[in-house]
This record gives C-alpha cells, sequence and structure tokens, in this order.
C-alpha cells in the first residue's frame, strides 16, 4: 500500500517528458514547415500567419504556435507585429543594402586570419567542398547547392580560428541566404563556384587583397541579382506550408 503512492510520483516525470517532447516535435514541425515554405518561395514576404490557422492545420494549441512563430521570430523568418499577429519578414531594400555591406566588412576581416592560420590540410579541405559544391550544380537540387555554398563561407569563419567573428558571420550567411531564397529569380546561381575558386587559390597564393577584392566583387554580383518582388499567388496557407487542405 505504501509502494504505490511512489510509483506514481515517480511515473509523472517520465509522462511530463514524453509530453515535452511532444510539444518540442510540434513546435520543430511548425517551425520546419514555415521556413520550407518561405526558402521555396511559396510564402511570400508579408504573407500573413495567424495562430488560429496554425493551430487548426497542425493540431496544437496557441502555446505551441505561439513558441514557434518566437523562434521564427529570433531567426528573421517572421515579424511579430503587437496587436496584429505575426508575418513573413519583409525586409526593405535599405536593410537588405546594410546586411551585405555587414557582411562584405565581416568576410574582408575574416579572410586575412584564413590566410595566417590555414593549414595544408585545410586548404584540401576547402578543395573537396569545392567539389562537392561543382557536382551539386549539376546534379543537386538548388537547395543543396545553396547548402554547399553558403557552407563554404561558413568553413572560411571558422578557419579564421575566430569563434566570434566566426559565429557573426554565421547569422549574416543565414539572413542573407533567406534574402536570397525568397527574392532571388529562379535560374540565378546563389553563389559561383568559380568565385570562390578563384578566393581559394588567392589564400593559397598568398595574395589577401586579392582574396578580399574577388570576396567583395562576389558578394556584390549576389546582391545586384536581389529583386524585392512581393507578388503573391492566390494560394490558402496550407497550400504555401506545403500541406493538403484540411476536409
Amino acid at each position: 500500500m505504501a509502494d504505490a503512492p511512489r510509483e506514481t510520483r515517480r511515473s509523472r516525470p517520465a509522462l511530463q517528458t514524453r509530453a515535452e517532447e511532444s510539444h518540442e516535435d510540434a513546435e520543430t514541425r511548425i517551425y520546419q514547415s514555415v521556413v520550407s515554405g518561405v526558402m521555396s518561395q511559396r510564402l511570400r514576404p508579408g504573407t500573413k500567419l495567424p495562430e488560429a490557422a496554425l493551430c487548426e492545420l497542425f493540431g496544437v494549441g496557441r502555446s505551441i504556435v505561439q513558441k514557434a512563430l518566437q523562434r521564427l521570430a529570433h531567426d528573421h523568418v517572421v515579424e511579430l507585429r503587437p496587436n496584429r499577429g505575426a508575418i513573413v519578414a519583409m525586409p526593405t531594400l535599405d536593410e537588405v543594402g546594410k546586411l551585405f555591406e555587414a557582411r562584405r566588412a565581416l568576410e574582408a576581416a575574416v579572410l586575412p586570419l584564413v590566410a595566417q592560420w590555414a593549414t595544408r590540410a585545410d586548404y584540401a579541405m576547402l578543395r573537396r567542398q569545392l567539389r562537392d559544391e561543382q557536382r551539386a550544380m549539376h546534379h543537386a537540387p538548388q537547395t543543396e547547392w545553396a547548402r554547399l555554398a553558403s557552407g563554404f563561407h561558413l568553413k572560411l569563419g571558422e578557419l579564421s580560428r575566430n569563434p566570434l567573428l566566426s559565429r557573426y558571420l554565421m547569422e549574416l550567411i543565414s539572413r542573407c541566404s533567406l534574402v536570397v531564397a525568397i527574392f532571388q529569380p529562379p535560374g540565378n546561381a546563389t553563389c559561383e563556384h568559380d568565385e570562390h575558386a578563384r578566393v581559394v587559390d588567392y589564400l593559397e597564393q598568398g595574395k589577401v587583397d586579392l582574396a578580399i577584392a574577388e570576396m567583395d566583387h562576389h558578394l556584390r554580383d549576389l546582391e545586384s541579382h536581389i529583386k524585392l518582388d512581393t507578388d503573391k499567388d492566390e494560394l490558402s496557407l496550407a497550400q504555401m506550408l506545403g500541406m493538403e487542405e484540411q476536409a
């Protein structure tokens, strides 16, 4: 008789943990669905994301939806407007310009450190990355190509041996990748492979100024292809999230 309450008390943390995991899974599912919709250009900038509609689509409570939206806002995927709800982020031309200006400055600071610290093994790793990137250009979906292209820049940040610069660069690359995915017209490369290769060549040859100039040109070219077009198709929220309409 005395043991029964203790077993009940022991079972509660396990049940609570499973419930928390379920909530985290649901939150992640909402997060990933919105990110996928944005990156595939189904969810256009300015699209409203009503909490009630998301609750119904995903079969979850409002608190889970709110946590997912807060996470999306933290990653600059959505904007949370007081008393008006959430919308897909809609950066202005000035904001995009400042974003790329900051990235050019940061990558220009990273490259001399790469030239200073990179080893032969590091350059071999970069060239393997470039080969993977080139293969993806011809055989993989553009999302995979874009991931590898961003990964090249992240690798340079790691090779600077400066964790702060690497962390700031990671945030800027994430935001730039999102802007490019939303606003770059189809058919344009997210990053030019040959420009990446030239940056590595110059770094390995010790021609740091040329590497910086090549990177600056590369990022300006990437920015120039961005078109802030916010036209929307007449799709339901479920369709924009890649989900079938529920009866």
